[in-house]
């Protein structure tokens, strides 16, 4: 199976000091090759570990499926290149229940950001194909439990510990603050996807009722791919994309960036949560 950290030498170099060889611990980057029925979908970096999520988020946020039993399986095969058939486990081979959805049926679908398509045509199609209505969500959170999510979600990140060169992603039941899932990934979509798809393989969608934590900004693909699993708060610690605000606003899903000690910034749907709370009693 794939490494989740390698180690390699480097040169610390500090002004008025003599260099020292050292030891580092770094993130695995890899390629993984998703494919659909045999049929290559896409490729995309990620860390090593959870790829089955990885790619069942990845098809909720593009809105391929958006139940369990949509999903029959998937399984990791040899990609070319791999030395006479040798798994290096970076191609996964994803088989859904209608056979019928091709790769080239599959991309007609919407797709993200990060592929290059922004604007007002992307909030539109978001809206017309999220199975979910994160709006009608009547979810209620106090500030001050939310205040403490970034803390749990960095005390949970132990490959960062390691190599400090990891995002992380976190789902929370508001109801009770208690930490439902956790994934890292060098990049902040894939961690989100990660969890997307393990509630998916756990028959949890849409995830009413939580909030999702990230550890770096709220892009515009973070926000579609809240929406697309019917999450409704997306908090992140650091800022919001202009974009991500728009598409927050539209779907109606609460937007909070910023959230760092006892404050926070809530751009969108800020009734659901009770700022009383950061008030300090007399």
């Amino acid at each position: 199976m794939g490494r989740i950290t390698t180690r390699r030498a480097l040169t610390k170099i500090t002004v008025g000091r003599e260099p020292q060889r050292r030891i580092d611990t770094l993130a695995v980057e890899e390629p993984l090759e998703i494919r659909v029925g045999g049929t290559a979908l896409v490729i995309t970096m990620r860390t090593p570990g959870h790829d089955v999520e990885l790619a069942a988020g990845f098809l909720v946020s593009e809105g391929v499926v958006s139940r369990t039993e949509q999903f029959r399986s998937a399984i990791h095969c040899g990609g070319p290149g791999t030395g006479g058939g040798e798994n290096q486990y970076n191609v996964l081979d994803v088989a859904l229940v209608d056979a019928s959805l091709s790769a080239t049926t599959i991309r007609n679908f919407y797709t993200t950001s990060s592929c290059g398509l922004c604007g007002k045509a992307s909030i539109d199609a978001i809206d017309t194909v999220s199975t979910f209505d994160v709006a009608s969500d009547p979810i209620s959170l106090a500030a001050q439990r939310l205040t403490t999510f970034p803390t749990v979600l960095r005390e949970h990140q132990s490959v960062f510990d390691k190599t400090g060169g990891l995002h992380a992603a976190a789902l929370f039941d508001a109801a009770s603050g208690e930490l439902l899932v956790l994934r890292e990934d060098v990049g902040r979509h894939n961690a989100v996807d990660k969890v997307v798809g393990w509630a998916l393989l756990h028959d949890r969608l849409p995830l009413s009722g939580t909030v999702l934590q990230v550890s770096g900004r709220a892009s515009f693909e973070l926000v579609q791919k809240a929406v697309m699993a019917g999450i409704p708060i997306l908090a992140a610690v650091s800022a919001p994309s202009s974009l991500a605000v728009e598409l927050a606003d539209a779907a109606g899903l609460t937007l909070v960036g910023f959230l760092r000690g006892e404050s926070m910034n809530v751009y969108t749907r800020p009734e659901r949560i009770a700022a009383q709370s950061l008030l300090q009693q007399p």
